[in-house]
């Protein structure tokens, strides 16, 4: 050993995990040994890519394998692989760092939840991957180097906060893990790690689809001696001693699972490739299998997850596609063969015509690669629509955790969005918390209405109490509530349905009387009167807040409010001009119609005293404090605050001192 041993803290947010790990409440500790078995899998197929793609670099590729070395009197159980390997730095950056963020968000989610079930849920989520380890072990001892490199490292730790890492001389190619394992307690969930049926059984159970050959020594009996012959030193004939020899076997089939047909395949194989590729530990809510032959002949495993990664918004995350070609391992986030609002996707995808030496640069270009993510894309909208159909359940699932996700299609995939429409769900005021379709929502459209009706908000409760809504509450008209920002994006691009359109109810005219022909001769005349009577108000009202407004009129679509603001047609919705802000642009003040309820004693108050005198200066705070409601009761954010207090404080003062006169 050379160098000086080193002795470093975890970064913080690998302490926390680690900690979770010694003290898991995780019963399922045997998944241990998959995700060792996964990550030497990982070093096997990078250096056999580098092998191949570098004919210089100096590696020994002859024999690559998993060896299981198991130790029962020493207690200690060896993970050992001849792959890639690790640098010193990749030791720190890998091991005694977590690179990506979540750690955090992963131990505050812990805390409130109260159960073991809920915790390993959100366990799944978030991917430990070597941590684990500690779950079964007291002290891991890791040594590694890298494939090209000199010299090795050594890494340890007893998952106490701080680890250990020196420089070792005569490392072998590749990375061995020594986990010196706690004592068998089955009530913990902590079997013995160094039996050769329990890791025989493991294996089988969690990576006998892995494409290298994981081997352990094991003995064997020997046949005994049948020849007859008597012992030297008593003359007496040999006796039938158990004889044993230690052989090496390979304990897994190697069959890539991707190349079966599917009755060849248990669920549980699937669901734990599943977990090989996607490094997750929740279950598949559906596997799709795709054998394509003729000009391109390719196959593919793919996966829609039952939960969203932590990462599944975050910038910097892997696409969970893995390339290969016939069989070899190329890369493991291919984000060319799954476009992003199906980021979600998890699996392997084999082409049999590229070439090894594919790159990034490469298969943006390439044909085949866009013809085989046309084919999977149709493949896994087409699945998710039969899902709906036929599992809701799941399919509520499926919405709940990457419906968000999926509508980003309805904006970026021009060729597909009608599939991706077809297949979507959302909330509206037909179901208090159920979904609908939209060929649903089109069977219940009233007679004569040929649009489909919408808001947008940032919460299901905010629309609810949306005085946009009010009319087409009273007059039974559905109206679908979107509260995702992408749904700003997506519903103003023109994009129609079965040949209907949508429309806000928060922007432009809106006429419900017109449905079922329910407007009379009276009705129109009331209009038409309530026109005049308020032509004055309106028109002073426009004058008043014209910084704000820039129009004043009467409303068709308030019942209980007094006021709310409506856009233009085509203009932008307050959400959507916040979101332009949140991320730093600069849009000019944007002016929307004031409309006005008829009906309310605040609005026929307001005209009576409008039309009492020709001074209406003192109203002018009456008119600010109507447009301010308006702002707050979408949701929306007052320029002025501080005024705004200031006029309620003084009308309510006013309102008292009138009363105690009285």
């Amino acid at each position: 050993m050379t160098g000086q041993t080193e002795v470093r803290e975890f970064q913080a947010e690998t302490r926390q995990l680690l900690d979770l790990m010694v003290h898991s409440v995780y019963s399922n500790k045997d998944s241990f040994l998959r995700e060792l078995i996964s990550n030497s899998s990982d070093a096997l197929d990078k250096l056999r890519l580098e092998s191949l793609q570098d004919k210089e670099l100096d590696v020994d590729a002859g024999d690559l394998h998993i060896q299981l070395e198991a130790d029962p009197d020493g207690r200690t159980l060896v993970v050992r692989d001849n792959g890639i390997g690790m640098s010193r730095d990749d030791v720190i950056n890998l091991i005694g760092t977590v690179a990506r963020s979540g750690t955090a968000e992963l131990r505050r989610k812990l805390a409130e939840v109260k159960d073991a079930a809920a915790s390993e849920e959100l366990i799944g989520q978030f991917g430990i991957g070597f941590y684990s380890t500690f779950m079964v072990a007291d002290r891991v001892t890791l040594v590694t180097r890298r494939a090209g490199e000199t010299t090795g490292t050594r890494w340890e730790s007893t998952g106490d906060g701080t680890y250990t890492i020196d420089d070792v001389a005569d490392a072998p190619q590749g990375t061995s893990v020594t986990l010196s394992l706690k004592p068998v307690d089955t009530e913990d969930h902590l079997y013995d790690y160094t039996d050769a049926a329990k890791l025989r059984a493991l294996v089988k159970r969690y990576s006998d689809f892995i494409a290298w050959p994981i081997r352990m020594d094991v003995e064997k009996p020997v046949a005994s001696d049948d020849s007859g012959e008597s012992d030297e030193s008593t003359g007496e004939p040999k006796t039938d001693e158990p004889k044993t020899e230690v052989v090496t076997e390979t304990i897994n089939s190697q069959k890539a699972l991707w190349a079966k047909s599917a009755d060849e395949v248990t669920q549980d194989e699937y669901h734990e490739f599943y977990r090989h590729v996607s490094h997750a530990w929740d279950e598949p809510l559906e596997v799709i299998t795709v054998k394509a032959e003729g000009t391109f002949e390719y196959q593919a495993l793919l996966f829609i997850p039952t939960q969203a990664p932590f990462d599944l918004f975050m910038r910097e995350r892997s696409s969970g596609i893995h390339l290969y070609v016939k069989r070899v391992f190329i890369m493991d986030d291919c984000e060319e063969l799954m476009p992003e609002y199906l980021r979600f996707v998890k699996g392997v995808v084999d082409a049999a015509d590229l070439s090894l030496n594919v790159s990034r640069e490469i298969l943006q270009q390439d044909r085949q690669i866009r013809a085989i993510r046309r084919r999977l894309t149709k493949r896994v909208i087409s699945t998710v629509g039969d899902l709906r159909d036929s599992r809701p359940d799941d399919y509520r699932t499926f919405w709940e955790n990457f419906g968000r996700v999926w509508k980003e299609g309805l904006v970026n995939d021009f060729d597909n969005r009608d599939a991706i429409l077809k297949a979507s769900s959302f909330a509206s005021t037909d179901s208090a918390d159920g979904l609908t379709t939209l060929a649903d929502y089109i069977g219940r459209m009233r007679s004569g209405q040929d649009t489909i009706y919408y808001m947008t908000g940032e919460s299901r409760q905010q629309i609810e109490n949306s005085p946009h809504i009010e009319a087409f509450r009273a007059k039974g008209v559905e109206v679908l509530l979107l509260t995702d920002p992408v749904d700003e994006m997506w519903v103003t691009s023109g994009l129609e349905f079965d040949g209907k359109s949508f429309t806000s109810i928060a922007k432009g005219a809106v006429d419900l009387d017109s449905l079922d022909d329910t407007e009379s001769d009276e009705d129109k005349a009331d209009k038409e009167k309530k026109s005049e009577e308020f032509a004055s108000l309106l028109e002073w009202l426009a004058e008043t807040l014209a910084d704000d407004v820039n129009e004043a009129r009467l409303s068709s679509r308030l019942t209980d409010s007094a006021a709310c603001l409506v856009g233009d047609t085509f203009s932008m919705s307050p959400q959507l001009e916040k979101l332009y802000r949140a991320s730093g642009q600069e849009l000019p003040k944007s002016k929307r119609a004031l409309e006005v309820n008829a009906d309310h004693p605040l609005i026929i108050g307001l005209n009576n005293a409008f039309g009492a005198g020709e001074d209406h200066s003192a109203l002018v705070p009456t008119a600010k404090l109507l447009y301010g409601m308006a702002v707050i009761a979408e949701g929306g954010e007052l320029g002025d605050p501080a005024e705004f207090a200031k006029l309620l404080a003084g009308n309510l003062t006013e309102t008292l001192h009138t009363e105690s006169q009285e």
